[in-house]
């Protein structure tokens, strides 16, 4: 284990310092600045080594988390990075995007700060890239089957990197003109810079493993003849159907979803030319909706200089601390001030909107807002609490209903359940045979660790599948669900 005595010496939770606000408003470089190897090694020494691991509870991979810890403490990175990678196939993107819900979970948590378990996994991955301790695994064989992976997230990423190195020839196709789905176009650079996906693609594409970039699958190719062409196809589409808010004036100009904002402006990033951006400069930015979509949108409005930016959630301010209705190990609702929010603007809570108002244009210009009350367990607004904000740009973040069905139902004819979700049984296959779903495309919006988990777990479907036994793991099942009590 770790320093037997290190949970007692160090009490106090440690994170690298982030850039100085005015510094990194000026760019789009993760917020972080380089960690310090000597404050990793004595964090990374508080892990108690538990008799029961509750933080591999609350991971859905099954993260060795205790031996990586003791090995980044005992300064063994290359073996670190060989346990880390023994059941995540991308902790460069788990240790930057991931919510941590294993912190949750850590049994120092119940009476100190909990082990800084992300911050550890993610210095594993950084060094290993920057050693080249991160080798390609091509399969020694091949199988002679073939497998077409629709969406390249990080489930169908993890999917097509299991089957490839199980010795299948895997193709993944995207829509997108670039490979990574939402970790390309959905996350801002400022949470994590693209280099990273390069990397691990260049490692995926060493393996043998091919992308098809700017296919758009039900469209360009239709699902039946993708279905002829491969022997088995995962969707792994993402959850992409955004959630609306009808209310009068949503089609007013200036009223826009979340990804309509945050995906131009990667592209931008990238170097791309995007006509008709929609940008924050100079505005009264409004953001509707308090999870991390709506951080990302805070982010890229401060830096495109907006001139206002207020954050809008209907529902009660969370609290800082556990409550007794989430106990340990749950993963908590808390309060949180991420990167984007010290940055600037204003946050309310328990606001309703009730309309969009606009100019004679019909340009949004502002929006009537009243305080939420609880009647018969609904949110509605208070009657005689309206007030108007000012508003140039409105962004809709109040999350995702399911994946797009326009093209997979009338082509490949299979069902969606009752949350809007491609019906999958407990191998995740579909009632089409050969063809199955891993990832939010099957379980609705969830955390990037339950996309690779899926993607792994579906992987060896597939591969039991088509070779009838495998030796692939498979984390989670489809019914699970994350850590209760």
């Amino acid at each position: 284990m770790a320093d037997p005595k290190g949970f007692l010496k160090v009490t106090e939770r440690e994170l690298p310092k982030r850039r100085p606000v005015p510094i990194r408003l000026m760019d789009w470089k993760e917020v972080y600045e380089q960690g310090d190897p000597t404050q990793l090694r004595r964090q990374a020494g508080r892990c108690m080594d538990c008799g029961v691991p509750f933080c591999h509870q609350g991971c859905p991979l099954g993260n060795l988390i205790p031996e990586w810890n003791d090995l980044t403490w005992r300064g063994e990175g290359r073996q670190a990075i060989e346990r880390l990678h023994a059941t995540n196939n991308f902790p460069e993107f788990t240790g930057r995007l991931c919510p941590a819900p294993c912190e949750s979970s850590c049994v120092l948590g119940i009476n100190q700060p909990a082990v800084t378990i992300k911050q550890v996994e993610v210095s594993i991955i950084d060094q290993a890239f920057a050693n080249g301790w991160v080798d390609s695994h091509p399969p020694e064989s091949l199988t002679g089957k073939t497998v077409a992976v629709v969406g390249s997230g990080p489930a169908g990423l993890a999917a097509a990197q299991q089957l490839t190195r199980a010795g299948h020839t895997v193709a993944v196709y995207e829509r997108d003109d670039r490979i990574g789905g939402l970790l390309r176009y959905g996350i801002p650079d400022f949470k994590m810079e693209k280099n990273h996906i390069d990397a691990r693609l260049k490692q995926m594409a060493d393996e043998g493993t091919r992308f098809r970039a700017g296919v758009n699958i039900g469209v360009d190719i239709s699902w039946n003849d993708l279905r002829a062409r491969y022997d088995a196809v995962v969707i792994a589409t993402g959850a992409m159907v955004p959630r609306d808010l009808p209310i009068p004036g949503r089609d007013f100009a200036g009223v826009h979803f979340a990804m309509d904002y945050l995906v131009p402006q990667n592209k931008v990033g990238a170097g791309d030319d995007v006509p008709g951006q929609i940008t924050a400069e100079g505005k009264h930015v409004v953001v509707l909706g308090g999870g991390d979509t709506g951080a990302d949108c805070i982010g890229t409005a401060h830096r495109q200089g907006a001139a206002s930016v207020t954050n809008l959630a209907i529902g009660k301010q969370p609290s800082p601390v556990r409550t007794d209705t989430q106990p340990w190990p749950m993963m908590p609702t808390l309060f949180e001030v991420q990167s984007a929010h010290e940055e600037g603007g204003e946050r309310e809570y328990l606001v309703s909107t009730v309309e969009f108002l606009s100019n004679e244009s019909g340009e949004v210009r502002a929006i009537r807002v009243a305080e939420t009350e609880f009647l018969d367990g609904r949110r509605v607004p208070k009657s005689g609490t309206e007030r108007e904000i000012p508003a140039d740009l409105v962004l809709l973040a109040l999350g995702f209903t399911g994946p797009e069905s326009d093209h997979i139902a009338p082509q490949l004819g299979v069902p969606f359940d009752e949350r809007g979700n491609v019906e999958r049984d407990h191998d995740y296959q579909t009632s089409e045979p050969g063809v199955f779903v891993a990832g939010d495309a099957g379980r609705g919006q969830s955390l990037i660790v339950w996309a690779i988990a899926e993607g792994r777990a579906a992987a060896a479907a597939v591969d039991r599948y088509l070779e009838g036994e495998t030796n692939l793991p498979a984390p989670v099942r489809p019914t699970d669900r994350a850590i209760s009590l």
